[in-house]
């Protein structure tokens, strides 16, 4: 396929008339039409005839105007087909959602009890609530009798808004606000509240919770990262996260063009607005690599305080000494 001058025209056309109507931000959908009509003037697109090309470099643009990640466009050789929502999916097309699901399972990489009763989840990726519910009930319930939590999202890209509500449900222990979200369809803002029943066993609100960041911690991963930070029921240790809090769907463009178009956005109740852009800052900023070890010492060193048993306290210690060493500042991460 080559793009022809009418072929880009019909592309950035319907390109700009999507953003006006659907992008969570009017005011910069704006800003995106007039920055897309001055690349037209100065024939910025006019030799572009690789469909792959132009496709980068408009998603290039949309980003530098308005420093949404999630903002894309993308080419496809294959016809692209109406995005169909879960429920219209036809039963083969299900099944094999679920069993690409199940062989990651559901996102729950690794689930540890380590040593002096520390709880250990990584989680991958957060998959759809419903389909998830009875691993990250079992996950959760491995761990609701250890004396403290690590979470580790360092690679985990996001997923569904309704699992991270699941698992903040876990964590807290009575009903909590954890955000807003605004869609611009209808200008409507609805709440994001824990549930007040969970499958499985709760882990409560007190004992201590750390999450672990990476660079690539994104979407859905920061939503819940960013909503336990601020609500005062999480420490993050690691880097500061990728920066993508606007969560949205794909457009069809053309029959080989669709449009990522976030159409909507997260707004905090303790911060009046999101990471986007900016990324989850850690608490304790460490290179990716050394954040579990860095809070298990942080979990450790408390323990140590409060212990009366010399023995205890003496092992206590030891473990530290061994987990502490080679830790290395951010700045200096690779």
């Amino acid at each position: 396929m080559q793009m022809t001058a009418a072929s880009r025209q019909q592309l950035i056309d319907q390109l700009i008339k999507e953003v006006n109507s659907s992008y969570a931000f009017p005011d910069m959908a704006k800003k995106v039409e007039t920055s897309l009509r001055q690349q037209q003037k100065r024939g910025a697109y006019d030799t572009m005839s690789s469909p792959q090309r132009l496709s980068e470099v408009l998603t290039d643009e949309l980003q530098a105007v308005t420093r949404d990640r999630h903002l894309r466009v993308t080419y496809s050789k294959e016809m692209i087909e109406d995005r169909k929502s879960h429920d219209e999916r036809s039963p083969e097309e299900v099944a094999g959602y679920l069993a690409t699901m199940k062989s990651n399972n559901f996102g729950v990489e690794r689930v540890e009890r380590l040593p002096f009763n520390i709880g250990y989840l990584e989680l991958r990726g957060f998959a759809r609530a419903t389909d998830a519910a009875d691993t990250l009930a079992a996950a959760m319930t491995l761990v609701a009798h250890t004396n403290a939590l690590i979470i580790d999202l360092r690679n985990n890209g996001g997923g569904d808004a309704a699992a991270v509500i699941l698992l903040a449900s876990y964590l807290f222990d009575k009903r909590t606000q954890l955000n807003d979200f605004y869609f611009r369809e209808g200008n409507r803002t609805e709440q994001r509240w824990t549930a007040d029943v969970v499958p499985g066993l709760r882990y409560g609100g007190t004992k201590p919770l750390y999450i672990l960041t990476s660079k690539d911690t994104f979407s859905a991963a920061e939503d819940f990262t960013y909503a336990l930070k601020n609500l005062k029921r999480a420490t993050v240790v690691g880097e500061t996260t990728g920066g993508g809090a606007n969560q949205g769907d794909d457009k069809r463009l053309s029959p080989n063009f669709s449009l990522f178009l976030p159409l909507g956005r997260t707004i905090s109740p303790v911060t009046g607005t999101n990471w986007e852009g900016v990324g989850v800052m850690p608490d304790v900023s460490v290179c990716a690599r050394d954040a579990s070890k860095t809070a298990q010492v942080a979990i450790l060193t408390r323990m140590a305080a409060s212990e009366n048993d010399p023995d205890e306290r003496r092992r206590l210690h030891e473990r530290i000494a061994q987990l502490g060493a080679g830790a290395t500042s951010s700045i200096s991460c690779s």
